[in-house]
């Protein structure tokens, strides 16, 4: 069933912040620059969220080694979290924009590619196609109704995440109309 996996929805997901990444990177241009980092802040503050949320629980509840590789894994989601916290306030005349987002992107890529080829397929192993399916709507619901900057103090594991992100989601969400965006990724 195409895209019905969460292994495809999380994976879609690195693809679109990893070509937000390489337009940042490879433009010089400051306007599309900005565009891209909105866009990219917004993609990656969700996907974190979302994963805490939907994806981390089915690893712990259907795993024998899930709470070890969440516990990992919500340590490289707080440093990305910061890391992504000073990024989306730089402009990209700062001479650290571009030091800052490859730095993240170092933590975040090799954080991706261990999610893709290790944790996901684990998980996928472990559930029926129905219940990843399940998993990959509840974790596109999640995500829109989740921060959309990053908030690296806030609590990272549910209940208290889900809280705090109800309550910071509308004032990230007034902050985003204000925001510029790409035309067209």
């Amino acid at each position: 069933m195409a895209g019905g996996h969460i292994s495809e929805a999380v994976a879609k997901d690195h693809q679109e912040i990893l070509a937000c990444y390489n337009r940042i990177i490879s433009s010089s241009d400051r306007d599309e620059q900005v565009r891209f980092q909105n866009l990219f802040t917004w993609d990656l503050a969700r996907l974190l969220v979302g994963e805490e949320l939907v994806v981390y629980p089915a690893l712990e509840k259907h795993l024998s080694n899930g709470a070890s590789i969440t516990e990992k894994d919500r340590k490289v989601h707080q440093t990305v979290k910061q890391e992504l916290k000073k990024f989306q306030n730089l402009d990209p005349s700062n001479t650290s924009f571009i030091p800052s987002i490859q730095a993240l992107m170092k933590d975040l890529s090799q954080h991706m590619k261990e999610e893709e080829s290790s944790d996901l397929p684990q998980l996928e192993a472990a559930i029926t196609d129905d219940q990843s399916n399940s998993l990959r709507k509840s974790f596109n619901r999640t995500k829109i109704f989740m921060p959309s900057r990053a908030h690296p103090h806030a609590p990272n594991k549910p209940p208290f995440e889900t809280a705090v992100g109800l309550l910071t989601a509308p004032i990230d969400q007034l902050g985003d109309l204000l925001r510029k965006w790409p035309q067209h990724a």
